[in-house]
């Protein structure tokens, strides 16, 4: 490292590199010596040394860095070499909590300064910001240096650590960092707005993909959710100050009203009892909804992310009604809308009330329908559906007049997401509470349906492994819903066996389904698949647990007999022969002659019929029982 220095003073790029390249080799070794090689490592002088030297070291590397462009060919190895520094703390802190105690006071100081004063200006870049904010939240939020509510319970090293930790986050320290956090960090920039006109899904989409924006609002939860007595009146204060209408002409100020609704947003369950969200709603956030000014669009957005960011915290029903006027409207702006999508739909919680929201579900189900089409990133297309879905499964049987656009669109949006199997997903939850909104009508729907659930179940096909859960979903409801077994719904059990064979954690569903298609039309499904199915749940028998075991025979003994013919019979005996042959090898469990009379016994003159066939089958199997 002092070579490094030595050379960047010297102006050799070449002997720069060099040295940079030994200093992140020698720096990796020491980081995996420092946090695995050490039990007690704050018992260590060396260790502890180097770890003291890496806050200096840190501050020379930063200081070279005004001196190295962007352009030059060394900066790419001297950002690593800092980041590496702070991954040295980072690891150390996450595995020696307690060793790292002597280290709290300097690295809050050193992270706070960079980052929160004019220190860091000219000399942070963004993934060292974000790894001081990480030592600071990783501190904060810390488990280990949180005291238990009697202080006498805490070990010594907890409540020194504690100590530490209140002793720097003062009034004014606190303050200051959640002001900068609000006011600098959570700002939007020139080059997001300017992504923003450019392609608003494509911004939609991306936004959360830079380093910073997640990890400051990570951070400023943590220390709103630890400080919230101290914070409270800050955040408070700043709201007050954005009172009444932004001049849309001042667009610092938009976006300062912008950061400080984020703020209020992830902090909405700390502020419970300070805010009168329902006043606040009705006298502020309503009228900047209506301000139709192209400046606007950025609050306009954040203002309906902070509704929903608050409805399942602290609104009055009776609001909802005004709230969905103001969404039909906003509907109609595609901008915006894939914004409020991605945030904020308030018919997907506790509080939803039916008859509220059935004046507006013709407006704002077609509205959606629309934004379907338009919209072409496949994440904005799945957050769509997931808001039809939620819309079609609160009103149930009521969304019937206005499904038939979406119904002849699905397909076609199914042969166009061949590729994407997440939006396929989406696609099978939609259909699901679509089949259980049109009950007995959805039978309309076999011609799309029935391939789907081919598809999506066929284990052969490589997207099972993405459709499979949500395809048998569809299939289940599919029948609980159908009016009759037809021909085509019951040439897809062909996949049941290989799903069967799976013995995975979709075993449940398979059995309901199988159940479905006994009560629906036992005869004519037992006589072309008894056999086989049977035969697949012999095969079954050795692997399942005793609760697996108890489903087959419920299958098989309490509904498949019921139409006794003959093939089933024989099924159902040999199947019994599987049974005993299981159980046979199985030490301490309850003999197999338990299970089939608990299961078996209303339908056992049946099986008397066949009596010589049941002895030929059983007898050796209860020789060995006995």
């Amino acid at each position: 490292t002092d070579t490094f220095l030595q050379h960047v003073s010297s102006g050799s790029e070449a002997a720069v590199l060099s040295s940079l390249e030994r200093t992140l080799l020698s720096l990796k070794v020491l980081r995996k010596l420092t946090v695995n090689g050490f039990v007690e490592p704050h018992k260590n002088m060396e260790v502890m040394g180097f770890l003291h030297g890496i806050f200096d070291r840190l501050k020379q590397f930063l200081e070279c860095s005004r001196n190295i462009g962007t352009d030059n060919v060394c900066r790419d190895r001297l950002e690593k070499t800092i980041i590496l520094f702070t991954k040295v703390l980072l690891d150390f802190l996450d595995q020696h909590p307690f060793s790292f105690t002597p280290l709290i006071q300097r690295s809050l100081e050193f992270s706070v300064s960079y980052v929160f004063t004019e220190v860091g200006e000219g000399v942070t870049f963004e993934r060292f910001i974000v790894q001081c904010m990480n030592l600071i939240k990783m501190i904060v939020k810390n488990y280990a240096y949180k005291p238990s509510k009697n202080f006498e319970d805490s070990s010594p090293e907890t409540l020194e650590a504690h100590k530490i930790k209140m002793a720097f986050f003062t009034y004014p320290t606190l303050t200051e960092i959640c002001r900068r956090l609000v006011s600098h960090y959570f700002l939007l920039t020139e080059e997001e707005l300017t992504m923003w006109e450019e392609d608003p899904e494509g911004f939609s989409k991306n936004q959360f993909f830079s380093f910073h924006l997640p990890c400051t609002e990570v951070l400023f939860i943590d220390i709103f959710h630890e400080y919230n007595q101290t914070l409270t009146p800050v955040l408070l204060e700043m709201m007050q100050t954005l009172q009444g209408p932004t001049n849309v002409e001042d667009m610092n100020a938009l976006l300062i009203k912008d950061a400080v609704y984020n703020a209020v947003g992830l902090a909405a369950y700390e502020l419970f009892d300070s805010v009168d969200f329902d006043q606040w709603f009705k006298n502020q956030l309503l009228p900047e909804l209506q301000v139709i000014h192209n400046r606007y669009k950025p609050l306009r957005r954040r203002v309906i992310w902070l509704i929903g960011q608050w409805i399942s915290v602290k609104f009055k029903s009776d609001l909802r009604p005004m709230l969905y006027e103001a969404i039909c409207n906003l509907l109609q702006d595609q901008d915006l809308v894939v914004f409020f999508l991605n945030y904020s739909l308030p018919v997907d919680d506790f509080e939803f009330r039916t008859d509220q929201f059935l004046p507006y579900l013709e407006t704002m189900f077609t509205l959606l329908f629309q934004l379907l089409q338009q919209v072409t990133e496949c994440d904005t297309k799945m957050h769509v559906l997931h808001v039809l879905s939620c819309v079609i499964e609160r009103v149930n049987i009521q969304i019937r007049p206005y499904v038939g656009c979406l119904v002849q669109y699905l397909p076609l949006l199914w042969k166009q997401s061949e590729e994407h199997n997440m939006l396929r997903c989406a696609i099978l939850t939609t259909l699901i509470h679509l089949v259980q909104g049109l009950g007995a009508d959805s039978k309309n729907l076999y011609p799309f349906l029935l391939p789907v659930i081919q598809l999506s179940t066929d284990v052969s096909q490589p997207p099972h492994v993405y459709l499979l859960e949500d395809g048998l979903e569809l299939w289940l409801v599919t029948l609980e819903n159908s009016p009759c077994v037809t021909p085509e719904l019951l040439r897809i059990f062909q996949n049941m066996s290989p799903l069967l064979e799976l013995s995975s954690e979709n075993l449940r569903t398979c059995f309901k389904i199988i159940n479905g298609y006994i009560f629906l039309s036992s005869t004519e499904f037992l006589q072309t698949y008894a056999v086989g199915l049977c035969q697949s749940f012999c095969e079954l028998l050795k692997e399942i647990t005793t609760e697996g075991q108890v489903q087959v025979l419920k299958s098989t003994s309490r509904n498949g007999l019921r139409t006794y013919p003959n093939n089933t019979i024989l099924a159902q005996l040999h199947l019994q022969r599987c049974c005993f042959q299981s159980y046979s090898w199985v030490p301490g469990i309850r003999t197999p002659a338990y299970l089939f009379g608990r299961h078996s016994s209303t339908h056992n003159k049946h099986l008397l019929l066949k009596s010589e066939k049941m002895a030929f089958v059983c007898g050796d199997e209860m020789k060995v029982i006995q």
